[in-house]
């Protein structure tokens, strides 16, 4: 039976309200090493955003540098992994051929030759594919798409592999948006102009196993053979109920697979917690004063030094909310509303704020082209 571990969205260089957290990071990493060790895979797929952004901190690449060369030179295990949408293709795939005799095997741009990866079980062998995320315009200009948007192309690149690989086990990597998954606040939108940003489950009809990234919350999306490990660690405060982990997934001589998700825990956990200032503070657990904490005040009237007086119990408050009275539960809906809305919402809101009618079509468009373009820049940037 083949082995696999199955991660995905590690963030490295990430800054959470201001707090860089490769401390933590390097703390379930090593977690995640352990694992490998006990659990002996055949291989270790990570699914993309290996870094929060194209030009991670050297503390970022060095913790990459340390975990991958645990896994690949000390444990001998192989390692497949691609670039996502928060990393550059080009960094990423930097020295792929001289690291894949290694055991390294980096995947960053979309249309290199379909060449699987391939691990040997008692059944035989299991070929693993790598779909790095790519912007629809690059696949369709690529390849002489006629369709636009992320679906087309990632029907496009599956259907490619498909027809050059009959094999009957196969594994694929992607970094996508696939229809039925939930979301999570810390995601950078996948939508372009032109295409939806979603894909659906069954192009990825014909493997066995699809490794998924770019959702932060673990979850399977139309059956058990195509999976969203989840990110490493919470990244944002709305993430704060989900479970964090990597999966395990085992596949027989038929390539039906098993998935079972292992949780690493953390070096602190990220939280929210409500009440007045008061019992907040006198009531304070001996247990997660450490945690990363997002405090919402219900207490009326004025508080002075709200901030200052949490932080001498809880040191790692992140987030300070108040809550009216008066306002009651839509007030804070309203908060919650306005964190998950996208800039082109809160930007056609103060439109109609400041000009007293609602934005037109044409503008909505022209509003939507320049967030794009200034995505696009900072993505290759």
């Amino acid at each position: 039976m083949a082995r696999f571990l199955h991660s995905a969205d590690w963030h490295l260089g990430r800054i959470l309200h201001g707090v860089h957290l490769t401390e933590d990071q390097a703390w379930v990493l090593q977690r995640f090493v352990e694992l490998a060790k006990s659990s002996k895979p055949d291989a270790i797929l990570l699914s993309g955003d290996l870094y929060d952004r194209a030009v991670p901190p050297a503390e970022a690449v060095e913790l990459f540098s340390e975990v991958i060369g645990e896994l690949v030179i000390d444990l001998n295990i192989p390692v497949v992994a691609i670039a996502g949408n928060h990393d550059s293709a080009e960094r990423v795939a930097s020295f792929a051929s001289v690291l894949a005799r290694s055991g390294l095997h980096l995947s960053g741009g979309v249309l290199s030759e379909v060449r699987p990866v391939v691990v040997e079980d008692a059944h035989g062998p299991v070929h693993i594919h790598a779909i790095p995320y790519a912007e629809p315009v690059e696949v369709r200009h690529a390849l002489g798409l006629e369709e636009p948007g992320h679906e087309a192309a990632m029907l496009a690149l599956t259907q490619r592999i498909l027809a050059a690989d009959p094999h009957p086990r196969k594994v694929v990597l992607a970094h996508a948006f696939v229809a039925g998954g939930e979301e999570s606040e810390s995601e950078r939108p996948l939508s372009s102009v032109g295409g939806a940003g979603q894909v659906s489950p069954s192009v990825f009809d014909g493997f066995s196993y699809t490794a998924l990234g770019h959702l932060h919350r673990p979850q399977r999306v139309g059956s058990e053979r195509v999976q969203y490990s989840g990110s490493l660690l919470k990244y944002s405060f709305s993430e704060s109920q989900q479970p964090k982990g990597v999966h395990l997934v085992e596949m027989d001589g038929a390539g039906d697979v098993q998935v079972e998700s292992i949780p690493l825990g953390a070096r602190r956990d990220l939280r929210c917690i409500e009440g007045n200032l008061k019992d907040l503070i006198a009531h304070a657990p001996p247990e997660g004063r450490e945690d990363y904490l997002s405090v919402c005040l219900t207490d009326e009237g004025s508080v002075f030094d709200a901030m200052g007086k949490l932080r001498r119990v809880y040191p790692n408050v992140l987030h300070l909310e108040r809550i009216a009275l008066e306002a009651g539960e839509s007030k804070k809906l309203s908060v919650q509303a306005l964190r998950k809305a996208s800039i082109q919402t809160l930007f056609e809101g103060f439109y109609e704020e400041v000009a007293g009618a609602p934005i037109s079509e044409a503008q909505a468009r022209l509003v939507e082209e320049v967030l794009e373009k200034a995505r696009l820049e900072g993505r290759s940037s």
